[in-house]
C-alpha cells in the first residue's frame, strides 16, 4: 500500500543492471527487422530536404505547455530541424542527445541495453514512433535540467519491469524529467515499468499529458519532488487502467488541470488501486470531466491542498472522494474544450495511444479524385458501376465515388486491384441513395453457367481494401414470397472481402445473409468498422469470418416472408486466433414477437472443424426479442465449443449471467473493446 503524506519525497541515488538485455527481447527485435539494419551512421534514414513535412512532425502542444514563457515559445518540439528514421539503441541516442534539433521516428522495437538505460534527451527534440511499431523496450527517457522543447510522441515504452512489485532497487521510469519545461508527452503507450511510467520532478513545468495508455503498473505517475510550489501541468484524455498509485501524485504544484481522464481499476486481476487523483502539499488543483471506475480513493488531498471537482461520474468507486479549498481558472492560462464525462470511457478507448496515422508519412497526401454519379445524367457516370470501372488499376490514392440521390437498380463490385475508393451518398439523408437488386442464392445467372450461390448474390461487393462507404442505403429486395419454388433464399446486400473497410453512417437491408462480413482468403485479415449505421434481416443477416465491429448502430429485426417471427443476428466463421464479430454500444430491436431471435449460432463453413466462431454482445440495449437463452448450435456443431458471450447489455432482453448465457468478466472485457478488434487501425473518414 501506498503512504498518503504531504511532505515532499525525495530518491536515493539512481541504479541500473550491469545485465545485458534478455535474450528473449533482443531476439524480437532480430526477428522483426532483421540483422541487416546497420550501425550508427548507416542505418539511419534522413529524409529529403525538398520533402514537405507532414502534420505530425510540425504538431504543437495544447495546455500548459502550449504557454509562452521562460523564453519559451509553446512547445514545437523538433520541427526546425532534419527529420531522420532510427531503429537501432545508438541510432537513437545519436540524435536524441545531439544539440540540433531533429525529428525523430522511430521505426521498430529497440531494446535497451542495459535493461533501465534512460536515454538523455537534449532540447528541441521530437521523438515519435512510426505507426503503432515504435517501441522502447527495458527503458526510456531523462530529460534533465534546462532541457526544454520536446515532445514524446506514439511511442510503446515498456518492460522495465524486474519482477518485484514495490521494487526499490530498479529505479527505472519510461519517461524522468527533472527540471525540464515545454515537454509534450502525447499518445503513447506507457506499461510495465520498473518504477514511474511518468515522473515530473524537480521544479519542471509548462508540461502536458494527453491521449495516453498507462497501465498495468505501480507507481505511475508521479508530480513534484520540490518544497518550491513551481509546476505547471496539464493532464487530459489519459487511459489509466490497473495502475495501483500515482494517478497522478501532484505535490507542490502550482497549476494542475486534469480533465477528461479515465481511471479504470479492472476486477479480477493482480493490481487493485490504492487512490486515483491525489494533491499534496500545497497543489492547486482543477478536475473537470474525468471517469472514474471501480477506484478505491478516487480523490483524495491534503489538508493543504485545494482541490476543485466539476462535472465528473464516479461509477463503482469506494473510499475517499475529496474535494475543497479554490484554485484556478485553466481558461486564464489557455483555451481548451471538454468531453463529456459519459464518453470518455469509449472516446479513450478508441483514441488513446498510438495511431497508425502518427510517423508514417513523409509527403503531403495527394488530395482525393471525385466521381460523379446521377442518374439522369448530371454527372460524369449513370451507374455506380460505370464509375468503379473508371477507377484506375491499382490507383494509389483516395478516389471517391460521388453518388447523387436516387435509386441505382444495379449490382456492384469494387475488384481487389481498387483500393482507397469511398462511395458517398451526396443526399440529406442516407435514404436519398439507394444502391439496390434482387439477386438470391438461387437465382441463375443470365449466361446459363448455375446460380449465383449466396456470395455471388451481392448487391454490392467490396474486395478492394481501405474501401468506405457513408450516407447511402445498401440493400437486396429478393421476393422470397414469389420464389418459393427457388432453392437458396439467401440474398446478400453487401459483401466485405477486404481489410479497413469503414462503414459509416449508411443502412444495409435484407432479410436472410444481409451483411456478409469476409475476408479475402481463411488465412488473411479482414476489419470492417460500422458506425452509426442500421442492418436489417432476420436469418444469420450479419456473418462472415472477419473480424468485424459494429459500434453505436443499430440492428433491426425483420419478420420472416410467411410473418413469422423466427431468426438468429449472427452467424460467424470465425478463423482460429481471430476476433470475430463484436456489436458495441448499438440497440438491438424490431417490430417483432418477444423472445423469438437468437443473437447468434456458430458457422462452421464447409463443416470446417478448424474454425472458432465469436460473437461479443457488449453495451447494447437488447429488446425483448431476444430469446433468454440467446446462443444456439449450428449444423451440428454446439455454440459452447466456440466463443459467444456478452458484457454488461441492458433492456428487457439482457439477462443475467448463466450456464446458458455466458457473461465476460471486468478483465476479459478489458481485451474485448473496440480498439482491441482494429489492432492498431483507426478508421478515419476521407
Amino acid at each position: 500500500m501506498s503512504e498518503h503524506r504531504s511532505k515532499a519525497r525525495h530518491r536515493r541515488g539512481r541504479k541500473v543492471l550491469a545485465a545485458g538485455v534478455p535474450l528473449a527481447v533482443a531476439a524480437a527485435g532480430t526477428l522483426a527487422y532483421g540483422t541487416g539494419l546497420g550501425v550508427l551512421g548507416s542505418g539511419a534514414q534522413r529524409a529529403s530536404a525538398a520533402t514537405a513535412a507532414p502534420a505530425w512532425a510540425t504538431a504543437t502542444a495544447d495546455g500548459f505547455a502550449s504557454v509562452d514563457a521562460l523564453g519559451q515559445n509553446g512547445t514545437y518540439g523538433g520541427r526546425d530541424g532534419e527529420t531522420v528514421t532510427v531503429r537501432t539503441q545508438a541510432e537513437l541516442e545519436k540524435y536524441a542527445t545531439a544539440a540540433e534539433p531533429y525529428v525523430i521516428v522511430v521505426a521498430g522495437t529497440i531494446a535497451m541495453n542495459p535493461v533501465g538505460k534512460e536515454i538523455k534527451v537534449a532540447s528541441d527534440k521530437t521523438i515519435v514512433g512510426r505507426g503503432t511499431s515504435g517501441h522502447i523496450v527495458g527503458g526510456g527517457f531523462f530529460l534533465g535540467r534546462g532541457v526544454h522543447n520536446v515532445i514524446l510522441r506514439n511511442l510503446t515504452i515498456r518492460d522495465s519491469h524486474q519482477g518485484v512489485r514495490n521494487d526499490k532497487e530498479h529505479d527505472f521510469d519510461a519517461v524522468q524529467m527533472d527540471g525540464a519545461h515545454h515537454v509534450w508527452i502525447d499518445h503513447n503507450d506507457l506499461r510495465h515499468t520498473a518504477d514511474g511510467l511518468i515522473d515530473v520532478r524537480e521544479d519542471s513545468t509548462y508540461v502536458t499529458v494527453s491521449w495516453n495508455r498507462l497501465s498495468d503498473n505501480n507507481k505511475t505517475f508521479g508530480i513534484g519532488w520540490t518544497e518550491n510550489v513551481t509546476t505547471d501541468i496539464t493532464i487530459h484524455h489519459n487511459w489509466f487502467r490497473d495502475t495501483e498509485q500515482r494517478n497522478p501524485s501532484t505535490d507542490n504544484a502550482a497549476h494542475a488541470h486534469l480533465y477528461n481522464n479515465f481511471l479504470e481499476d479492472v476486477a479480477g486481476t493482480d493490481t487493485a488501486s490504492s487512490y486515483g487523483n491525489y494533491a499534496r502539499g500545497r497543489t492547486r488543483m482543477v478536475l473537470e470531466n474525468s471517469y472514474f471506475q471501480g477506484m478505491r480513493n478516487p480523490v483524495i488531498k491534503d489538508a493543504t491542498a485545494s482541490v476543485v471537482q466539476r462535472g465528473n461520474v464516479f461509477s463503482g468507486t469506494s473510499g475517499r472522494n475529496e474535494s475543497g479549498g479554490t484554485a484556478f481558472d485553466p481558461k486564464a492560462h489557455y483555451a481548451y474544450t471538454l468531453d463529456r464525462a459519459a464518453d470518455v470511457p469509449a472516446l479513450l478507448r478508441a483514441q488513446a495511444g498510438p495511431r497508425e496515422s502518427i510517423g508514417t508519412t513523409t509527403a503531403p497526401t495527394k488530395a482525393a479524385t471525385t466521381l460523379t454519379v446521377a442518374r439522369d445524367g448530371t454527372g460524369r457516370y449513370r451507374t455506380v458501376q460505370a464509375a468503379v470501372d473508371a477507377v484506375p488499376a491499382n490507383n494509389p490514392s483516395r478516389v471517391v465515388i460521388s453518388v447523387k440521390p436516387g435509386t441505382y437498380r444495379e449490382t456492384v463490385r469494387v475488384p481487389s486491384d481498387k483500393p482507397h475508393v469511398t462511395l458517398q451518398g451526396t443526399g440529406g439523408s442516407r435514404r436519398d441513395t439507394v444502391i439496390v437488386f434482387d439477386n438470391a442464392a438461387g437465382t441463375r445467372k443470365p449466361d446459363g453457367s448455375g446460380t449465383y450461390g449466396t456470395s455471388g448474390s451481392a448487391t454490392v461487393a467490396v474486395e478492394a481494401d481501405d474501401f468506405q462507404a457513408r450516407n447511402l442505403t445498401i440493400a437486396n429486395d429478393f421476393d422470397e414470397r414469389a420464389h418459393q419454388s427457388l432453392p437458396g433464399h439467401q440474398a446478400v446486400a453487401l459483401r466485405t472481402a477486404a481489410d479497413k473497410v469503414f462503414l459509416d453512417g449508411v443502412i444495409v437491408e435484407g432479410d436472410q445473409d444481409t451483411l456478409l462480413l469476409d475476408t479475402a482468403a481463411k488465412d488473411r485479415l479482414g476489419r470492417v468498422y460500422m458506425t452509426n449505421s442500421y442492418v436489417t434481416g432476420n436469418v444469420d443477416f450479419v456473418f462472415g469470418r472477419a473480424t468485424a465491429v459494429i459500434d453505436r448502430s443499430v440492428i433491426t429485426l425483420r419478420k420472416r416472408w410467411d410473418g413469422a417471427s423466427a431468426g438468429y443476428v449472427t452467424a460467424p466463421s470465425t478463423a482460429a486466433g481471430r476476433k470475430g464479430i463484436l456489436i458495441a454500444n448499438s440497440a438491438v430491436n424490431g417490430d417483432v414477437s418477444d423472445r423469438t431471435f437468437y443473437l447468434g449460432r456458430p458457422w462452421h463453413a464447409g463443416g470446417d472443424t478448424s474454425l472458432d466462431p465469436q460473437t461479443t454482445v457488449r453495451n447494447t440495449t437488447l429488446s425483448a426479442a431476444i430469446r433468454t437463452t440467446p446462443w444456439t448450435d449450428m449444423s451440428g456443431f454446439s455454440w459452447k465449443g466456440d466463443r459467444f458471450a456478452e458484457y454488461r447489455n441492458t433492456g428487457p432482453g439482457a439477462g443475467s449471467a448463466s450456464g446458458d448465457r455466458p457473461h465476460l468478466t471486468d478483465a476479459q472485457a478489458a481485451d474485448q473493446e473496440v480498439a482491441d478488434w482494429l489492432a492498431g487501425w483507426t478508421p478515419t473518414a476521407s
